[in-house]
């Protein structure tokens, strides 16, 4: 991290509460800009954290992000300037801010959304069709929703289809943060002519992950590819269609779960980046043929067992991950 940067975080510390420092390039605090979690005292999802040569600043309460010299500017002028005199001395003219401090940049208040906690929307257990798909799959139905007008019921929640065409039925999967409160959901498709998953974010701001409201952050993190996947591993969140910036959440350890598809090129590429990482990741052995978690339960596998038994870093990662790809 820029020394700068370290220095200016530092002396800027005694403003925010619950300060620390978790490990090198990473800081942890209670979010000044909503004042984090009202029911927790002792939480703190406010981070700074290092992304190249950048020091950025991310809340995973209330969304807020920005790069450190527009969280600082926000939490002390005075300092922010002393910050901003500094990167120029140092020859640091391109950050956000540094051509002419004395015109105030646009003030931003971000305000924390009040969401839901629960949708308004019967459980799958409550309809057969939904049942019946959900338990051949192994998957407990009374942990989702369903709706039978997808895109009409959306639409109640937040504008998304500007027409209603071929309205279909739908499991929906919540997407709470740590407090509970409801930041979108997914919509899975129970027939095979439609698109099979389509995500809705009520905050924009908030991660597309499902399961922050059930991790014990103390213990490993499992990090699968969908929620029916994390279903049958303990303690995991899951991707919902996107890459997460795990650097800003703070966890202490994270293992990557990826789907078992050696031929799959973009799933290899993330594999091999994740081991680039240094970071955790599960190589599939040989004798598991199926492609993911769900059917490898549906096969008989114990999966926490699979899981424990290949976890894999560094050259280990290495060596085991390029016999597995040649499958």
């Amino acid at each position: 991290m820029d020394i700068i940067d370290s220095k200016y975080i530092s002396l800027v510390s005694s403003r925010l509460e619950k300060f620390k420092k978790v490990k090198a390039n990473l800081y942890n605090f209670r979010c000044p800009i909503c004042g984090d979690s009202q029911k927790h005292k002792n939480k703190a999802r406010g981070y700074l954290y290092q992304v190249k040569t950048n020091t950025n600043f991310k809340c995973h309460n209330c969304g807020a992000s920005s790069s450190f010299n527009n969280f600082l500017k926000q939490i002390d002028v005075t300092l922010h300037k002393q910050y901003v005199m500094e990167k120029f001395k140092e020859g640091h003219s391109s950050i956000s801010g540094i051509g002419n401090f004395v015109v105030d940049q646009p003030k931003f208040e971000f305000k924390k959304p009040v969401f839901k906690k629960s949708l308004d929307l019967p459980r799958a257990s409550e309809n057969p069709i939904a049942t019946k798909y959900l338990e051949k799959r192994k998957i407990d139905p009374s942990k989702f929703y369903f709706t039978k007008e997808f895109q009409k019921w959306t639409n109640t929640h937040k504008q998304t289809f500007d027409t209603i065409h071929r309205d279909e039925s739908r499991v929906i999967i919540p997407l709470h943060d740590a407090d509970k409160n409801l930041i979108g959901f997914q919509g899975r498709s129970l027939g095979p002519n439609s698109v099979k998953y389509i995500t809705v974010m009520l905050n924009e701001d908030a991660p597309k992950i499902y399961g922050l409201d059930k991790i014990d952050e103390t213990k490993p993190i499992y990090i699968t590819e969908g929620p029916f996947d994390s279903t049958f591993v303990e303690n995991s969140v899951a991707m919902c269609g996107s890459d997460l910036d795990i650097g800003s959440f703070g966890w202490g350890s994270h293992i990557w779960v990826f789907d078992n598809e050696p031929r799959n090129r973009e799933i290899v590429n993330r594999i091999s980046k994740t081991i680039d990482r240094g970071e955790q990741v599960i190589i599939w052995p040989s004798q598991v043929i199926e492609k993911d978690i769900n059917d490898m339960a549906l096969a008989g596998h114990n999966i926490m067992s699979l899981l424990e038994s290949n976890t894999y870093s560094g050259l280990e990662a290495k060596v085991k991950f390029n016999n597995w790809k040649k499958v």
